[in-house]
């Protein structure tokens, strides 16, 4: 969830996606600047945090970057559970990944936060003469899923900061935070316990 202090809010973040659609890119462009040719694939999963200002408040992203293979995907509820946002990845050049990124929209609006803030992202945007799926399909897609969409490029650093920026400005501001300190406990007062004596 989002929770917010003083203009301070902290987010946490799920990326999501087919392997090999560029997730861990993705984070690595926005929290690192760096982007990895070969990247490795990641084993269950990563955990970043980046801070951005956004108008009147700063946002610190709590980012976790899920694995795409399938033997992970039961994993996968764990990491979106009270997330504020979610970021579907696909990869531009593979229309398998693009059918898979619908597949955890239609988990993410079946089962996560219904006040999640999903975007839409079809990485690989530097790929242009490789591309699969189009511009329009992802874009008409998007609107009738109601996530915002932008094709990126972590190679390229295309879209990358904008995407997290978008996200931002789209959190709910001040949102009350649900038990704040972890679980509450009520006082009940002790049930009376029947007495019986066997000598009064």
């Amino acid at each position: 969830m989002a929770s917010s202090g003083n203009k301070n809010i902290n987010a946490k973040l799920v990326l999501l996606g087919d392997v090999g659609a560029g997730k861990s890119s993705v984070v690595l462009r926005f929290v690192k600047g760096q982007f990895i040719e070969f990247q490795e694939s990641t084993i269950g999963a990563a955990f970043f945090s980046q801070t951005v200002a956004v108008n009147d408040a700063t946002v610190k992203f709590e980012i976790w970057d899920t694995a795409g293979q399938e033997r992970y995907h039961s994993l996968a509820p764990m990491y979106y559970r009270g997330a504020a946002a979610a970021i579907i990845v696909y990869d531009i050049t593979n229309q398998a990944s693009f059918d898979r990124a619908k597949k955890w929209v239609q988990e993410l609006q079946a089962q996560g936060n219904p006040n999640m803030v999903m975007a839409l992202a079809g990485n690989k945007a530097d790929l242009l003469d490789a591309r699969k799926v189009s511009t329009e399909e992802a874009q008409a897609y998007a609107q009738e899923s109601s996530l915002f969409f932008m094709e990126t490029s972590a190679k390229a650093a295309t879209n990358i900061n904008e995407l997290f920026y978008e996200i931002a400005k789209r959190l709910p501001r001040l949102q009350p935070v649900p038990n704040p300190s972890g679980m509450v406990l009520m006082d009940r007062p002790a049930e009376r316990v029947a007495s019986t004596s066997c000598c009064s």
